[in-house]
């Protein structure tokens, strides 16, 4: 006999039933696949060639990783509505993983471009099955049980986080300090183990996201009393047809056009890329509203909320997707992150407490989840825990590998040529003195001197090789296996001066993982809120968690106060990028689990994963636009001040979280009793 959605809390894990977390480990392991992945690819694309790389400028590679990323979200509508239809959430997702666990193979084979290239492909084809489908399925468990569905989406969204704070942390180690491949290859072996843990495990959800089935009439059941059909007409399909293509031709051409010189969007001198883009934005809006019209009075109220509620979102991620953009490049440029001495040894303590103790916590509800499961489903559960015992494996050896570094001061020379430019006046320039430079008896040598941290002993005056990885001045040590891989053009000669002892450089993408750090940690608790009394109304809570938004960049605004035009050589302590991550973090709690809860309770069955696909389309838009916004911050610098620059980002969301909050009666009445 199938599971009842009642039947499903009889066998619960933290007050929530087994089968949440079986979504919750299968979400965690695609996130880390996904984040694993895109912690590596725009390093990979601008590393040298001689290291693997493919020495793309950064304005290349960021166009082909925006493509990816916009495609990422877009993908969704296009499975959700295939999934609704036809195939069902469960197999819609076990195709998703499967086409992603090609995709990550097919990256891992890095030497030759195509594959990189039908990688990415895959992932997005993939994404687009999965990821609107796993969430479809959450909504359906807890159809009886409304009341706590905002607890079981914020669960949720903790092994989303999970994944992303493991993928971020391995994928990006290994990919860096053993080669690229390895860390597309490990996102690759986690999808997979994800997609054999759901398969082995799909009965637990009963009848829950099979094959859709037809009534005798072939037509869907109703919700309630006064819902109708809404069939798209000719005029919608072709409006979708017409924003669709728009749409893509415009995310494929900008990437096309950098990489390849190819601009389908030029008109004999003129670009009308922007022009074309307002234009499909238009087309999607009417189709929007000439669909919402069409509805009976409760589902086209419900709708427009939904709606509202899309325009904060995209505000919210235009606004907290500078992390990958403006707020990376103020910990590169602006922020203290090398750690000598005592720091140091702090800071590995404190890095080995954030590795273990979340991945401990992980694999204790892991424990909880065999205890109720193993013995119906041993095998998904064997998978899972051998995928457990991998990273177990892989913490320790990075943990060993840090505490065995050391830091090295390292001399090197450089060449100083003269020529004479086009003014007539001499330029001097410098040139390293590799392998393959041959010295004249005259020639002028500068000598210089960089520290580099390595996991080994080096004796005083020994010769060891460097390379130069942005080609912009970052030299890394080169061991035998990569100097093999590397052309003597690019082998940079050098000797061991000293010991310092110990030292850390914080990469400006560790800070990344605090985001997914923070949620570990604080999704319980509001988990636990939204079950209270105290549960806020839905827009409250956007309101909320726009405002928690402002002050976390209010503190980046405060901590760049001292820094003015020109002022690229002044460190700020990193306690100003912790606390900004921390609000941020706490107004995501506030704002993205709980609106995919809302859209699930606001319209009917039928419709939940197209109307998760829109959802994302949000998303997309507000990715997009952090990328525009955040690229104006050298503009707005030299004008004006990162402070000002900041400010804007606390001004906006603050004042819209406010408006969010003014809105709630209204929100209330479209809503229809929904809390």
């Amino acid at each position: 006999m199938s599971n009842t959605n009642n039947d499903m809390f009889k066998s619960t894990v933290l007050g929530h039933p087994s089968g949440l977390f079986v979504l919750f480990f299968t979400e965690m392991w695609e996130r880390f696949s996904y984040y694993g992945m895109r912690a590596l690819l725009v390093l990979f694309l601008v590393s040298a060639m001689g290291l693997g790389g493919w020495d793309w400028s950064p304005e290349n590679a960021l166009a082909l990783y925006g493509t990816y990323t916009a495609m990422v979200y877009l993908t969704p509508i296009l499975g959700g509505y295939i999934a609704d239809k036809f195939m069902g959430y469960r197999k819609a997702v076990i195709l998703g993983a499967l086409i992603m666990t090609l995709g990550h193979g097919a990256m891992a084979i890095e030497s030759n471009p195509i594959f990189l290239y039908i990688g990415i492909a895959l992932l997005i084809i993939g994404n687009g099955f999965f990821k609107p489908n796993m969430t479809s399925i959450i909504s359906h468990m807890y159809k009886d049980t409304p009341e706590k569905k905002d607890g079981a989406y914020t669960i949720f969204y903790m092994g989303v986080n999970a994944g992303a704070f493991l993928g971020i942390m391995l994928c990006g180690y290994l990919g860096e300090t053993l080669g690229w491949s390895y860390g597309f290859g490990l996102a690759g072996i986690f999808m997979f183990f994800g997609m054999l843990q759901f398969y082995f495990a799909q009965k637990i959800f009963g009848e829950i996201g099979l094959k859709p089935k037809k009534t005798e009439d072939n037509a869907p059941k109703l919700e309630f009393e006064g819902d109708r059909l809404n069939p798209f007409t000719m005029l919608d399909k072709v409006m979708i047809f017409v924003s669709a293509a728009i749409g893509l031709t415009w995310i494929i051409n900008d990437p096309l056009s950098k990489i390849g010189g190819v601009n389908m969007l030029m008109i004999g001198e003129t670009d009308i890329s922007n022009y074309f883009i307002l234009t499909g934005v238009v087309v999607f809006l009417l189709l929007l509203i000439s669909r919402i019209m069409r509805y009976p009075l409760v589902t086209k109220h419900r709708m427009i909320a939904i709606v509202l509620f899309a325009v904060f979102t995209v505000i919210f991620w235009a606004s907290f997707e500078q992390a990958g953009g403006s707020m990376t490049l103020f910990a590169k440029d602006y922020t203290t992150r090398i750690l000598t001495g005592s720091g140091a040894t702090i800071f590995n303590i404190a890095d080995i407490i954030i590795t273990v103790v979340p991945i401990a916590i992980i694999s204790w509800v892991l424990y909880k989840l065999f205890k109720q499961t193993f013995s119906k489903y041993a095998l998904s559960n064997i998978f899972l825990a051998t995928s457990f015992v991998l990273i177990w494996i892989i913490v320790i050896w990075k943990i060993d590998r840090n505490l065995k570094s050391s830091a090295y001061v390292v001399a090197y020379n450089q060449v100083e040529t003269t020529s004479v430019g086009e003014d007539g006046e001499e330029v001097k320039s410098l040139a390293y003195v590799t392998n393959s430079t041959e010295l004249a008896p005259d020639a002028v040598l500068v000598p210089g001197e960089v520290t580099i941290r390595e996991p080994k002993k080096f004796k005083e005056a020994s010769s060891i090789m460097l390379v130069d990885v942005d080609k912009g001045g970052d030299l890394r040590y080169l061991d035998k296996g990569k100097s093999a891989k590397v052309g003597k053009d690019l082998q940079i000669k050098a000797s061991i001066i000293r010991e310092k002892g110990k030292e850390v450089e914080i990469p400006a993408s560790w800070f990344g993982i605090l985001n997914s750090l923070f949620i570990i940690i604080f999704a319980p608790l509001f988990s636990k809120w939204w079950e209270s009394k105290y549960n806020p109304s839905g827009a409250s809570k956007y309101g909320i968690g726009l405002i928690l938004l402002g002050i976390g960049f209010a503190a980046l605004a405060f901590g760049a106060m001292g820094i003015e035009k020109g002022g690229a050589a002044v460190q700020v302590s990193m306690i100003w990028l912790v606390v900004a991550y921390l609000f941020h973090t706490l107004g995501e709690l506030c704002l993205s689990p709980v609106a995919l809860s809302y859209i699930s309770k606001l319209v009917p069955g039928r419709m939940i994963a197209l109307m998760f696909g829109i959802w994302y389309v949000a998303v997309a838009i507000g990715n997009k636009t952090a990328g525009k916004m955040g690229g104006m911050i050298e503009k707005i610098q030299e004008e004006h001040s990162l402070t000002f620059f900041f400010m804007i980002f606390t001004l906006v969301p603050v004042g819209l979280g406010l408006l969010a909050i003014a809105l709630n009666p209204l929100f209330k009445k479209l809503m229809h009793g929904v809390r």
